[in-house]
């Protein structure tokens, strides 16, 4: 590393010191470098927890009395926290087991997760634990980790050649993944774990709660963590990606209750009470998770009949009913897809996916003003790359340019098929104002000193007509003179590199310093 570069990070790492606090944790007492406000945490738990929920299944709305007893205990538990938040506790319409807390002390728990668990202790140990995580700040301090990366990825960087030849459209395009999707499903590291355990277990106690529960959920989740199958498949998927159990947490906690007053509730009674209505519509949903994994094997017919048979055992779940419109509209079916989105949708109004798959059906089948309408509301519940995709061709056959590239360029921040379909529509509509945005030039001289002129497609599409006129600038860049039009009519595969006789003849040094490369045009090649 160069002398200036290293003056230059430790300089910067100073500054981003100097921003931050030196605050205490106000679950461990202990001093910690604090880069994420309170304020900051509040605001992120505040923007973020609706379409995380959204991302996550959405809200589990058929019994709401569950959702109300889910609360119920999470605030008992709450009310002990060390850290006075505005905490929230949701229950999803997710199969799979999981648990999640985001900054600012919004916890969410999936109806997957409740249908394992046997007692209210049991809940009050999941709970505890999440309630702890957004406490004792452990997703802020994610966060702050990932910052300082950052400082150190874009210092590294200042290293890096700056020619038009190192540029890439994914800098302008790619935005990163949602703060609240990347703590979702952030997995926890051991120091993070041991603390949410530990403290989780003392909430438990002061609430009221039997804490041995907490050991024999570990225990629990680690014999299923050791096992092989499918019956391991959803942990793995769920609770055991962000949350891994181990026989070191099994020991930790054993020694955490010998430091705690024995005794306590465990609530089993209450518990089965509670949870007996949605153990009764389980065989239902085990028939919708069956149905979306013959759909991933693409044995649609396998699908539908088991999603009839779901509805058939729980009509007025509107996931199934979307699962219908999913399953046409995978194979095309877009006329006979939208009656089963606008039932899934008169179910339950507030979920993104229904709305999203009639936006799209209603787009297949030319009706532009309905596919808007839905494709907007999608949106407004959970901003997806598809609905940007397919709002962006609507405005792109309205001939609204500029709307259509705002909505292209949101879609391709999405690392996804259709993200990058919508990085090249982006850059089918943008072409012909900006060609020099997609092709990059450099001079070079051959081993006679010619000119060669280096060109470079780093556009996502291919290209050809691509049309470029070397010039000649003064010392204020003025343009003095031009050579005659390049005209490059090979096809050029994104990425792709050549090289071609700038017509120049040969330069000295002081001439090539003058020269610059001005592109006139470029086309997209349709395949």
């Amino acid at each position: 590393m160069s002398q200036p570069l290293r003056v230059f990070r430790i300089a910067l790492f100073a500054a981003l010191l100097a921003l931050a606090g030196c605050g205490v944790n106000p679950v461990t007492g202990k001093k910690e470098l604090q880069f994420v406000s309170e304020a900051s945490e509040l605001q992120i738990g505040a923007t973020q927890y609706a379409p995380s929920r959204q991302s996550q299944g959405g809200d589990f709305k058929l019994i709401p009395e569950l959702s109300a007893y889910v609360n119920e205990v999470g605030q008992k538990l709450a009310a002990q926290s060390d850290r006075p938040l505005p905490y929230e506790f949701a229950v999803l319409n997710s199969s799979v087991p999981n648990a999640w807390a985001l900054p600012g002390g919004k916890i969410a728990v999936n109806r997957g997760l409740l249908t394992t668990l046997e007692n209210e202790a049991e809940l009050a140990a999941v709970l505890g634990h999440e309630i702890v995580h957004a406490a004792a700040r452990h997703g802020a301090k994610a966060q702050e980790r990932g910052t300082l990366l950052q400082v150190g990825m874009v210092a590294a960087q200042i290293g890096i050649a700056t020619s038009d030849l190192n540029a890439n459209l994914g800098n302008i395009l790619v935005q990163g993944a949602g703060v609240g999707a990347q703590l979702v499903t952030m997995r926890y590291g051991r120091e993070a774990e041991l603390e949410a355990d530990l403290y989780g277990m003392r909430y438990m106690r002061k609430a009221g709660y039997d804490a041995a529960a907490a050991i024999t959920l570990q225990q629990k989740f680690l014999a299923l963590s050791q096992k092989d199958g499918r019956a391991q498949a959803g942990w793995l998927d769920g609770l055991f990606a962000s949350h891994p159990p181990s026989a070191e947490r099994v020991e930790k906690n054993q020694s955490t209750a010998t430091t705690i007053e024995n005794g306590g509730e465990i609530g089993a009674d209450r518990y089965r009470a509670r949870v007996a209505p949605l153990l009764a519509m389980k065989p239902a949903y085990d028939k919708a998770d069956a149905a979306m994994a013959a759909a991933q094997k693409k044995d649609l017919p396998k699908a539908r009949a088991l999603a009839g048979e779901a509805i058939a055992a729980l009509p007025r779940e509107a996931r199934f009913h979307q699962l219908l419109g999913d399953l046409d509209l995978a194979e095309k079916k877009y006329a006979s897809a939208l009656p089963h989105y606008e039932r899934s949708m008169n179910l339950d109004g507030e979920y993104f996916g229904p709305y999203l798959g009639a936006g799209v059906a209603s787009y297949r089948l030319g009706d532009r003003a309905r596919a808007e309408t839905w494709l907007n509301q999608s949106a407004k519940l959970l901003p997806t790359a598809p609905a940007f995709y397919y709002l962006g061709s609507i405005k792109r056959d309205q001939g609204d340019t500029r709307a259509a590239l705002e909505l292209f360029k949101e879609a391709a921040g999405s690392d996804s098929d259709v993200g990058k379909q919508a990085a090249a529509e982006y850059v089918r509509l943008d072409l012909p104002r900006n060609p020099a945005q997609y092709v990059a030039t450099a001079p070079q001289l051959d081993a006679r000193g010619n000119l060669l002129l280096v060109v470079q497609n780093r556009a996502p599409i291919a290209l050809g007509a691509i049309a470029i006129t070397p010039v000649l600038v003064d010392a204020s860049g003025r343009v003095v003179s031009e050579g005659r039009m390049l005209q490059i009519g090979q096809q050029m595969e994104p990425g792709a590199r050549i090289a071609v006789d700038a017509g120049l003849g040969a330069l000295t040094q002081e001439q090539l310093q003058a020269v610059r490369f001005r592109v006139d045009g470029a086309r997209a090649v349709e395949r």
